[in-house]
């Protein structure tokens, strides 16, 4: 039996998976970085210690005696493979890693943190087959809104170009400071999606454009004004929700006319939301994956080192 692991340490969760290559399935362990009520985020300091606290908590979780010695190693190394992409937090896992594959003497892969959360939402959902073909990804998370390019590479698996992307405000950003505006606890993402849920308005937004890249500074102040008028949460909450998606629509209208019809697929914790996902299935046919495998994870960590073990 071959088994894979795989070792993610980002700004939001520790994350720990293993991928078991004859049965497809994944054990995935992850948890969120503390951050105290009412505050955004977590200095990158605080994360490095807070993910060397959980790490070994997760590595108990795992059955390993029962999984018996994994065959090769992935670990996220950065948030993308641009030049220059770099986060202290990821350090963390690199070190575990680096220390399992020498111990153990399997092959230690390093990815981007973007390269895995793509390949977990492919692999999760049986879409794994498109990681051979070009398509469009959305990255939305707390630190993205990016609409990247992505084809089939022989060295890296996956070749990932950055083709557009938010000039400002970023999507989780803005989903986050409207929750807590309302008065959510961070991470707000799952709670505003609820809450835009109640609501029965319809906003018929313009968004703010620059060729395919977006603007979503706007959302913050018109939510606040918003709130001042007395307008109700659960509106505030759609209005914010809309304007993400309305944006995202622009971007992805904008690159099919640039690169064609490709397939579209979204990552990130962001692209969990209800109403997101059921715009751009209904209108775009675009996977997603649940909740578990968009946000934050090492599945697709674990995945990757699977195919590139599987290639050398």
């Amino acid at each position: 039996m071959s088994k894979y692991l795989g070792i993610d340490t980002s700004n939001y969760t520790t994350s720990v998976a293993v991928y078991d290559s004859d049965t497809d399935c994944f054990v995935n362990e992850k948890k969120l970085l503390p951050v105290r009520s009412g505050e955004k985020g977590l200095r990158q300091s605080d994360a490095v210690f807070h993910h060397t606290v959980q790490l070994p908590e997760l590595f108990d979780r795992i059955d390993f005696a029962g999984i018996g010695k994994v065959d090769a190693i992935g670990v996220s190394v950065s948030p993308t493979t641009q030049d220059g992409s770099y986060m202290p937090c990821f350090l963390s896992g690199v070190s575990v890693a680096t220390a399992l594959a020498d111990t153990l003497g399997v092959p230690l892969y390093r990815f981007s943190h973007q390269q895995g959360h793509i390949a977990a939402v492919l692999a999760s959902c049986a879409n794994e087959k498109l990681l051979k073909e070009s398509f469009i990804a959305f990255h939305l998370s707390g630190g993205t809104t990016d609409a990247l390019l992505v084809k089939p590479d022989i060295d890296r698996l996956i070749d990932i170009s950055l083709v557009a992307h938010s000039l400002d405000l970023k999507a989780g950003q803005a989903v986050d400071r409207t929750g807590l505006m309302l008065g959510l606890d961070f991470p707000c993402g799952a709670e505003l999606d609820r809450l835009a849920q109640k609501s029965v308005k319809e906003y018929k937004i313009k968004p703010s454009m620059k060729g395919a890249d977006c603007s979503l500074s706007g959302i913050e102040n018109k939510c606040r004004s918003m709130l001042d008028s007395g307008e109700a949460k659960e509106d505030i909450a759609k209005f914010c929700i809309s304007y993400i998606a309305s944006s995202i629509e622009a971007m992805l209208v904008e690159l099919k006319k640039q690169h064609g019809d490709l397939h579209v697929v979204f990552c990130g914790g962001v692209s969990s939301n209800t109403m997101l996902q059921r715009i751009f299935k209904d209108k775009y046919n675009a996977v997603f994956s649940t909740p578990e495998y968009s946000t934050d994870n090492a599945a697709g960590i674990a995945y990757l080192a699977y195919m590139m073990n599987s290639k050398d």
